[in-house]
């Protein structure tokens, strides 16, 4: 079983959690760890085996720092009956790419996100609800920061957390030489949240070819900080298709990249922080509860547009997100009259959490 997430969510907590309950005999590795990596240089099935010491189920946290782990796995499940495998690493391409082709259909898959709205809904005081959502569309989610009291320390939180941990994966790489392009890439992405994002102006704005760029934007998805969502289009000579746009997975990490932490009633953003929150927690549950879905924006050259919509089941839904619940919008003419199966509405604090559960 393979555990992705960014740094910080809690995946090594979680592992804690489950170690905590279990009565079958384990061994526990950092792949961070200099003597976990020389463990796994002897590639045979005798040092594979002698490491576990008799125990059938091995837990390795970040993984993707024990070179060609894959292969190393797939002998020992290949080779050594009855044993059990869960690693955990903070960056889809280093466990994917170290993992994928040896693995392929051995293993399982799945992502671990910060908090959720479902499961704050589930603790919450229902009379502070509205004061948990408030405080998620400036602060966002990180399980540490949710447990902070004071607005000072979840501003020094996020900014430790954006420059010490979150980069830490993708600053690795040798061609990635100075982390400032990375967060000045970043930046630009959180002052373009519900837009088309145009590859060739972040180019020149940053002064790096436009492959780098793409690559750049790449790598960030990887590492659970932006997740990247096309237009939808069945080829109508109107709809726009070729463009993308890009959410963070969590607003703290978009409002400490435009240095505006202010309270709701200070900002002049808030239909972007719900319209970013909205889609994060929906990607969440989609992942959460097993959706098989595509999503999607759409939008025709003439303006009309649908902040996202929902392949699911060959049927289309189409979401609008709107902070005041009392502005009502109607679908779109152009999608009504193009796809008049699908569904149309409009998602507000006042029926979010039917949504999200």
């Amino acid at each position: 079983m393979v555990l992705l997430g960014s740094r910080r969510v809690g995946k090594t907590f979680l592992i804690q959690q489950l170690l905590s309950s279990t009565q079958e005999p384990f061994v526990l590795l950092n792949g961070e760890d200099v003597a976990t990596r020389e463990l796994f240089a002897r590639r045979s099935k005798v040092a594979l085996s002698k490491m576990l010491n008799g125990s059938s189920f091995l837990i390795i946290d970040e993984a993707q720092k024990i070179p060609d782990i894959g292969n190393a796995l797939k002998l020992m499940v290949d080779t050594i009956e009855g044993l059990k495998v869960l690693i955990t690493g903070s960056s889809a391409f280093d466990v994917e790419n170290y993992t994928g082709e040896p693995l392929t259909g051995r293993k399982i898959t799945f992502k671990l996100y910060n908090i959720s709205e479902q499961e704050i809904t589930k603790v919450a005081n229902p009379l502070h609800q509205v004061d948990w959502l408030h405080a998620s569309l400036i602060y966002g989610n990180y399980p540490e920061l949710l447990q902070m009291e004071t607005d000072e320390e979840k501003h020094l939180y996020l900014r430790e957390l954006l420059n010490s941990y979150l980069l830490k994966d993708i600053l690795t790489f040798a061609t990635i030489k100075n982390s400032d392009k990375i967060i000045d890439l970043l930046r630009l992405i959180a002052f373009q949240v519900g837009s088309e994002v145009s590859t060739s102006e972040l180019s020149n704005s940053l002064q790096l070819s436009k492959n780098t760029v793409e690559k750049y934007l790449d790598l960030l998805t990887k590492v659970f900080i932006i997740v990247r969502i096309g237009g939808f289009s069945r080829n109508l000579r109107k709809e726009v298709n070729k463009s993308s746009r890009y959410y963070f997975l969590d607003n703290g990490i978009r409002n400490i990249l435009v240095g505006n932490l202010n309270l709701i009633h200070l900002r002049n953003d808030m239909g972007i922080l719900w319209e970013n929150y909205m889609i994060s927690e929906r990607i969440k549950f989609q992942n959460y509860n097993h959706v098989l879905v595509y999503n999607y924006f759409w939008r025709t050259y003439d303006q009309q547009e649908i902040d996202w919509v929902e392949d699911r089941g060959g049927k289309l839904y189409g979401y609008e997100f709107k902070w005041n619940p009392k502005k009502k919008a109607k679908a779109p003419v152009a999608w009504s009259k193009a796809y008049p199966d699908g569904e149309f509405e409009v998602i507000n604090p006042a029926n979010y959490t039917d949504w999200l559960d």
